[in-house]
């Protein structure tokens, strides 16, 4: 990306930090729980851990890059839409990080296991304080849209442009894991994924959000910002697929090879299979699914993947869906402002060079 673009995000990402940490310094005041109650204020703590420990914040820079597609005029709104969009990330890292055993997320421990360290004799308190710290998360995500400091049309749309965006997101978590247990999925049914459970209220969202916020009409636009999102979300996924086989575990703040332990048919498992020989095979199938596989067998599974050219092709490959996603974006030019069309054509390229 431009100096410029990279100054605008980073400004966003400090900007938001800060936002955020306000945020949960008065939300608890304002939650309406009894006197008595430890375990509602430790759950507040435990996702404000969670929320203010790292993450890209692209959510809230496609949020804000997306008002400027209309104005570079101070937008009302805009705080509690990026609040609510990051709200409603929070809520799906929980229970990722539940769904997915997961003992990790952002460098420091996943909710799920923080709960499973203070309740280790009752397990079944950890896994419910878990769920519903998520679920906590999810309405606060609403509560402060339906706060948020513009006209009641406004809060309206944008409430149910959330709401939408967190059904899609269900779906895809549901979709999922379905998937594992039809056998290896085709292209197309990965692509579906992605566009559920990460394009939607990961780009979608957000440049709805925005847009509302800034007072346009994103239904006008409805097809384009769609196919957008989605090309933007396929390459987005094959880049999280990359990272969890052939990532660094220090830059990304967890454990490379879940995908692997978990079974999950991912970009990567597909390619590696349609890769290898009999003996390879063999060597993928034996740790797809063992979540006792040690280092020492993703290792070797990694460099199978290096050595076959895995990581070539996959990197071309998001390559190509970044530059068709590139290319709608740049059919903007005639009905939006240059500068943030120009954003949103460097954002695929970008997010398929990240490191984490």
């Amino acid at each position: 990306m431009t100096q410029q673009i990279l100054e605008r995000v980073a400004g966003y990402e400090q900007r938001f930090n800060t936002l955020f940490e306000e945020y949960f310094d008065t939300v608890r005041a304002g939650l309406d729980a009894p006197s008595f109650s430890r375990f509602t204020p430790d759950c507040l703590q435990l996702l404000r851990e969670l929320s203010l420990r790292g993450g890209k914040r692209i959510r809230v820079v496609v949020l804000h890059e997306a008002a400027r597609l209309v104005t570079d005029e101070p937008v009302g709104g805009l705080d509690a839409a990026a609040l609510s969009i990051e709200l409603l990330q929070t809520h799906g890292l929980v229970h990722d990080d539940l769904i997915d055993d997961s003992p990790t997320r952002r460098g420091g421990p996943s909710t799920y296991y923080a709960y499973r360290e203070r309740f280790s004799e009752h397990p079944q308190t950890a896994l419910g304080l878990t769920v519903l710290a998520g679920d906590l998360a999810l309405a606060l995500s609403l509560q402060v849209l339906l706060e948020a400091k513009t006209s009641g049309a406004v809060r309206q749309a944008m409430v149910e442009a959330l709401a939408r965006a967190a059904a899609d997101t269900f779906v895809g978590q549901i979709i999922d894991l379905e998937r594992d247990f039809v056998g290896a999925p085709d292209e197309d049914a990965l692509h579906c994924v992605a566009d559920y459970k990460s394009a939607r209220y990961s780009i979608l969202a957000p440049m709805q959000l925005g847009l509302l916020a800034a007072g346009a009409q994103p239904a006008l636009f409805e097809t384009e910002l769609r196919e957008y999102a989605r090309l933007v979300g396929i390459c987005g996924q094959m880049r999280d697929d990359y990272l969890d086989l052939f990532g660094d575990a220090a830059a990304m703040g967890k454990p490379t090879g879940t995908d692997i332990r978990d079974g999950k048919h991912s970009y990567t498992v597909r390619a590696l299979l349609a890769s290898v020989d009999d003996a390879e095979r063999r060597v993928v199938e034996a740790a797809l699914g063992d979540p006792s596989c040690t280092p020492q067998t993703i290792a070797a599974v990694r460099e199978i993947g290096e050595r076959l050219g895995v990581t070539v092709r996959m990197q071309a490959d998001m390559r190509r869906y970044a530059q068709q996603a590139s290319a709608v974006a740049a059919g903007w030019r005639s009905q939006w402002r240059e500068e943030s069309v120009t954003f949103f054509e460097q954002l695929p390229l970008w997010s398929v060079e990240r490191a984490r």
